[in-house]
């Protein structure tokens, strides 16, 4: 039986160490495309709407630039460090300092469960309430949603991954759907063209500034994913190679869509009536003339939000994992099923964080919160990529243009300060979710003190 060194310095058996590597280049790319599609554009059109009025393409916009910036300095980092940690293995190499590395690793697991609770919360909403009549209570929709994913999720990547795949080209037919709607109403003479240039804010200057800066923030929501897939270094064939195409493609392909989403949707209903609805697309779909059955676009629509929610507990318990590994978090953290090699105990703690969310927040909440904490978190890792230039490795690697790390940390800085003029929930949301992690810190730290670790 062959063994890997465990973090304690003795063999391990490589079944109980290891995670399998099932996933080669197309299952990645349809992986990154399915993690970035989703909730946030199901889901959070309508609010970014009512945050910039019919202008709401531009956000969209400076959020494709923003994911590209930072998606580049993780595809140089996960080349060089093929790992499972992501941004917290990263951090923790740059600056050494385990409280940081901590922190950091927490605010990348807890923006995963925020995503999947505003997710399950948009699961709930105005797509479910088309098909039962709004007969179901929303709260308890969300929570059972919640685990019955985990369990799916305890069963295996292969099986997960396979169900994304699935997920994703319906959530992909969902949004062809809206677009050739769209495109038939354009044709057909139908639409208002001036309300693309339409701002909420009145006037200009500062005020117009901070509505599309915080437009901007909220419609970010919809690009986070990319830097789940790094999460998945452990379980892909030749990572280094695989990795950079996957995550170009996959943001390119998503950012072009929702470009072309949002036009449509301005084009065809107002910014207030977006804003109203959970379930944005749908008005869309009713006011595009076209007579496509309501009730079946709502169930793609489930299947999207579906497929973001279970991409993001998958995810954060992978992080668990890769945490456990570095001694982050215990070292239980890391236990996986003998048989199903799934981190069971990551998959059942992540959960019940996952419930909690669900059981305090709304999509929009959620969903911001989700966006500010990974744009702190970008940050570092775009601080982080130049950091590590002083650290060669013995192999080959994808390298990135030095300007695009620096304006990366310089933009996601912006989008996470004041100016973007997000709630104060969000930031008490936020806030909550970082002393959890502090108290987190500290218990192990004590832990690991008494054991003379």
């Amino acid at each position: 039986m062959s063994t890997t060194e465990s973090t304690t310095g003795t063999p391990a058996p490589a079944e109980e160490a290891g995670l399998k590597r099932v996933l080669g280049p197309k299952l990645l790319i349809l992986f990154v495309i399915g993690d970035i599609l989703g909730t946030g554009i199901y889901a959070t059109t309508g609010k970014v709407a009512g945050k910039v009025g019919g202008a709401l393409w531009l956000p969209f916009v400076i959020g494709f630039v923003v994911a590209i910036l930072t998606a580049a300095s993780y595809v140089e980092l996960v080349g060089k460090y093929p790992k499972a940690a992501g941004a917290a293995l990263y951090t923790q190499k740059a600056f050494k300092l385990p409280f940081v590395t901590f922190i950091v690793a927490f605010m990348v697991m807890c923006s995963g469960l925020s995503s999947a609770s505003a997710a399950a919360r948009a699961f709930s909403g105005d797509y479910l309430d088309e098909l039962t009549n709004g007969a179901l209570p929303p709260t308890l929709i969300a929570i059972t949603f919640i685990v019955l994913l985990a369990a799916l999720n305890l069963r295996g990547v292969s099986e997960s991954v396979k169900t994304n795949v699935v997920l994703t080209l319906v959530e992909l037919t969902g949004l062809l759907i809206i677009l050739t709607i769209g495109a038939w109403a354009v044709l057909g003479g139908d639409g208002e063209p001036a309300r693309l240039t339409e701002f909420e804010a009145s006037g200009a200057g500062y005020a117009l500034l901070t509505s599309v800066l915080g437009a901007t923030a909220l419609g970010f929501f919809a690009f986070v994913g990319f830097e789940d897939s790094v999460n998945m270094a452990e379980e892909t064939k030749d990572p280094t190679r695989t990795f950079p195409r996957a995550i170009f493609i996959g943001v390119a392909v998503t950012g072009t869509i929702y470009v072309l989403v949002a036009l449509v949707s301005s084009l065809l209903v107002d910014s207030k009536t977006l804003a109203g609805s959970s379930g944005p697309l749908l008005e869309v779909v009713k006011a595009g003339g076209v007579d496509f059955p309501h009730k079946l676009f709502a169930l793609i629509a489930l299947f999207a939000v579906t497929n973001s929610a279970l991409i993001n507990i998958m995810m954060a318990s992978r992080l668990c994992y890769g945490m456990a590994n570095e001694r982050i978090l215990p070292r239980g953290m890391a236990r996986v099923l003998p048989r199903r090699r799934t981190p069971v105990v990551g998959i059942v703690f992540v959960t019940l964080l996952a419930i909690g969310l669900v059981s305090t927040g709304e999509i929009e909440g959620l969903g911001d919160t989700t966006a500010f904490l990974l744009l702190c978190v970008f940050a570092v890792v775009n601080i982080a990529v130049l950091v590590l230039r002083r650290d060669p490795v013995d192999h080959a690697h994808f390298r990135t243009p030095t300007v695009l790390p620096v304006l990366g940390a310089v933009t996601a800085l912006i989008l996470a300060s004041p100016l973007a003029d997000r709630p104060a929930d969000v930031y008490i949301r936020a806030g909550v979710l970082l002393a959890i992690g502090i108290a987190l810190w500290a218990v192990n730290k004590l832990v690991l003190r008494t054991r003379g670790e």
